[in-house]
């Protein structure tokens, strides 16, 4: 009797653009001060109602003045007034200067700032200043509106919120943002093997056991993506116990995330309560490491549902560490910014790879698309780490990167690689 033909494996890509395809944006919103918005995700387009800067003012510590006064070098004008940043000056007068300082507006008629270096004080009874330059009209001026006008649209809603959005939306005077909510996630894990650092010392520990590293890092990547956790811990590897534990997290999440037990084949209570409870689609990704995937739903019984539809989405991960994190990373992560609107689509993609020099060799082929943990030496070049396993999770904290190297393609020293910053895939 013939074995039944193993299905064909799905492309990353398509296996993401299938992930994206079952998820809408949340519609709930949430209005945060301002200085804590960071990660968030506008809800709403920020419309200026001034001008940045509101006046034209000085760059430069120095001198405003008229440059048809000031038409050769060696020219003395007499300081008429002194201009400090949050003040306003009077009129220049022809054939005088403003003592000027950064951020502070110029005075009208003025049309130029010489900074102080090209500059030296007169002393005595003068109070005037000997100019070494010639200024041309503009020099060292910021121009009204130069950063932001009026009525311009300066953030946009579905942006996610940087270090300097946060500064622009401040410049414009708005104390609070509305964003899209948080994310809901729940998070658990199913295995007798599994033990929580802390429970058991390693001398202590039984054959087979092992400690729950994934719970770690999922739950902090989840919390880098701007969600909501909810760590439901190890769940009893018994059936009543995990269709409770889906019945609970579905009703007051958006998402439930676990670990190990979607692949193939395995005997595990987590596939066939989720298929109970709702739906699931176990995927196998021509990745590696990777490979197993698992979405589906689970049915929300309690009426009020906290996301979109009436059901919680459900995502399973494989159980190797270090397949958990890279899957986390190229899948996941984009399923997280778009579920809170993230209109950039190259935010919803691989980041760009850079082209570098392998340093390193790869002499046999993997019918899968390999990502490689990889770090830049100091050539300029990429080194590999020795062991790639699925298991060796020292290899992601090592790594600065991923090698992208396609299914059927072998690495020789001098080839160039596709490198995936971490920093990229974590930003």
């Amino acid at each position: 009797m013939n074995a039944p033909a193993r299905a064909p494996l799905m492309a990353l890509d398509d296996a993401l653009a299938a992930l994206l395809g079952r998820v809408m944006p949340l519609a709930d919103t949430d209005t945060v001060p301002t200085i804590d918005a960071v990660g968030r995700v506008l809800a709403q387009d920020l419309v200026s109602a001034l001008q940045v800067p509101p006046q034209d003012n000085s760059s430069m510590d120095g001198y405003a003045v008229r440059c048809a006064d000031v038409t050769d070098k060696g020219v003395v004008l007499p300081i008429s007034q002194r201009i400090p940043a949050g003040h306003s000056g009077g009129p220049l007068q022809p054939s005088t200067c403003a003592r000027i300082f950064t951020g502070a507006p110029m005075p009208e008629g003025a049309d130029a700032v010489v900074m102080q270096e090209d500059t030296r004080e007169v002393g005595g009874d003068l109070h005037a200043v000997h100019i070494d330059t010639i200024p041309e009209p503009g020099q060292w001026v910021r121009r009204s509106g130069e950063d932001v006008t009026r009525g311009a649209t300066v953030l946009t809603r579905g942006q996610r919120l940087d270090e300097g959005a946060l500064g622009l939306a401040a410049s414009l005077g708005l104390p609070h943002l509305r964003v899209v909510r948080r994310p809901r996630v729940a998070l658990f894990s199913t295995g007798d093997e599994l033990v929580m650092p802390g429970e058991v010392p390693p001398e202590a520990m039984k054959p087979g056991a092992i400690y729950n590293s994934n719970r770690f890092f999922l739950r902090a990547l989840l919390q880098r993506f701007g969600c909501e956790v909810s760590d439901l811990g190890i769940v009893p590897d018994q059936r009543e116990s995990t269709l409770a534990a889906l019945k609970t997290a579905a009703d007051h999440h958006d998402l439930i995330l676990t670990s190990g037990g979607v692949s193939v084949g395995e005997e595990d209570h987590i596939k066939p309560s989720v298929q109970q409870l709702g739906g699931l689609d176990l995927w196998q990704i021509a990745m590696k490491p990777g490979k197993p995937f698992a979405y589906g739903h689970v049915r929300r019984d309690a009426g009020a549902g906290q996301g979109v539809g009436s059901h919680c989405h459900f995502i399973g991960l494989p159980g190797n560490p270090v397949s958990s994190y890279i899957t986390f990373l190229l899948l996941v992560r984009p399923f997280l910014l778009q579920l809170q609107g993230v209109a950039d689509p190259h935010a919803l993609r691989l980041p760009a790879a850079l082209p570098l020099r392998a340093d390193f060799s790869l002499p046999r082929a993997d019918r899968r698309r390999e990502f490689l943990r990889a770090r830049r030496n100091a050539s300029g070049g990429v080194e590999l780490f020795p062991n790639q396993s699925s298991g060796v999770l020292t290899s992601v904290v090592w790594a600065d990167g991923l090698v992208d190297n396609p299914s059927g393609t072998t690495i020789a020293p001098g080839d160039t690689v596709r490198f995936i910053a971490l920093s990229d895939l974590l930003a």
